[in-house]
């Protein structure tokens, strides 16, 4: 594969996308409980954090449109309703959670404040950036990541050398699974659709840039932050879960990264990392509400108002929300996630395939296949497990959380060998 400056540009620009600092909690905590099975936990883990959003960028590459054109085979109104979703979990959860991550990395190890207090100091200033747009959170964004990176290959690397002797055992029962499950917290595959889109309409700027060129640049993109984003999320990982037996077993998230930065680099190594994460995080909230009131704002006739309104709400909202600790808002998430993450992994497999197998009538039916076997999975983490059971024994895989997976497949085949499917 040939790389070229601008493909290494663009892959860069796309993998600091993906990059959200709020998902490095997530990996060091997975290999700590993971353990000596943590090679399946990550396998898994790629699927959904890596291999399924990378693909997402492919089929952008192929569609070269905007995150509607993903649904709208299904029907213009599902288009709408999901994109609709879309900003409002992004708005509702990963923005706010930014918030969390800030205050439980760089402010409680060392000041002695309410978390309400950093929730609304921080989207105070999120509002204050969104209503006033400025290339400082671009410039920020281009020496951040890059610092970021430096710091966990140095965790990575020095942690690989000076672990201790002893792993712990997994505490998982399916560490595949869990793994899988966990990626479905990174919104990396929601984050896909969305900033493929971005990518897709900062090209369309050079009019003379043909569709071949923009789909192998976007493509050759995709892989190398695909490269990047599987170093260091299995990288830190293993660092999980060779450092297991320092941990101790209530450890969150966010102490897990810390102690994993303080048994590497050392104190002075984890303040530095608590402060570019929490500005890493701040420039990704701005990001999630900017984008969010321009979607609105494009959707009412480019009015300021709707954008201005947006804008109030996704604060008040990331206020309320992100006050909560982490491990709570993680927790609340789930739910969405088992709503949203299955279609949309759907859609984005749908996109990507060739044309001659994703007719029309194939993405409605695959669709309302998936909604309907991923009920269970939603209604599990609000209603009574109990009730449930009956129901999930019917369903292969259902106990695993993954219960539409099969019935989607079996949908794609059965429809495909039907006259009506032919293009």
């Amino acid at each position: 594969m040939k790389l070229s400056k601008e493909v290494l540009i663009t892959g860069f620009a796309l993998f600091s996308m993906f990059f959200g600092a709020g998902n490095l909690i997530l990996p060091p905590f997975l290999g700590k409980n993971a353990g000596d099975n943590w090679s399946w936990v990550t396998l898994g883990f790629f699927i959904t954090a890596v291999f399924i959003p990378i693909l997402g960028i492919l089929a952008h590459a192929k569609l070269q449109g905007t995150m509607y054109d993903f649904g709208k085979k299904v029907s213009p109104l599902f288009s709408t309703i999901y994109c609709f979703i879309v900003y409002a979990i992004s708005i509702a959860l990963p923005a706010p959670r930014t918030a969390s991550v800030t205050h439980e990395m760089a402010i409680a190890p060392y000041f002695d404040t309410n978390s309400i207090i950093t929730s609304t100091i921080y989207f105070g200033l999120v509002f204050l950036f969104v209503m006033n747009r400025t290339k400082i959170l671009n410039l920020l964004g281009k020496f951040l990541t890059p610092l970021i990176i430096l710091i966990l290959l140095a965790i990575i690397f020095i942690g690989m050398f000076t672990a201790p002797v002893a792993t712990n055992p997994s505490t998982f029962n399916s560490p595949f699974v869990s793994g899988l499950l966990e990626g479905y917290q990174t919104f990396d595959a929601i984050g896909a659709v969305v900033v493929g889109g971005i990518l897709v309409i900062s090209m369309n700027f050079n009019k003379n840039t043909s569709f071949e060129t923009k789909k192998e640049l976007i493509t050759k993109a995709g892989v190398i932050a695909g490269i990047g984003l599987l170093i260091i999320y299995a990288g830190l990982i293993y660092n999980g879960a060779i450092y297991s037996s320092v941990f101790s077993n209530e450890a969150t998230r966010t102490d897990v990264l810390n102690a994993l930065s303080t048994q590497t680099l050392g104190n002075i190594g984890t303040v530095f990392l608590g402060i570019l994460v929490a500005l890493a995080c701040f420039t990704t909230a701005v990001g999630i509400i900017t984008g969010t009131a321009d979607y609105i704002k494009g959707i009412t006739n480019n009015s300021q108002n709707a954008y201005t309104i947006t804008a109030v709400i996704s604060c008040v909202l990331g206020v309320l929300v992100g006050q909560f600790d982490v491990h709570y808002i993680i927790n609340i998430a789930l739910p969405a996630l088992m709503f949203i993450y299955p279609i949309t992994i759907v859609l984005i497999i749908l996109n990507v395939l060739p044309n001659k197998y994703t007719s029309a009538r194939v993405f409605k039916v695959v669709v309302i296949i998936t909604f309907i076997f991923s009920i269970p999975d939603f209604l599990g983490f609000i209603v009574p497990k109990e009730s449930l059971v009956d129901v999930k024994n019917i369903i292969p895989l259902a106990n695993k959380h993954l219960g539409w997976v099969l019935p989607a497949i079996l949908s794609f085949v059965g429809v495909n060998l039907t006259k009506e499917t032919i293009v």
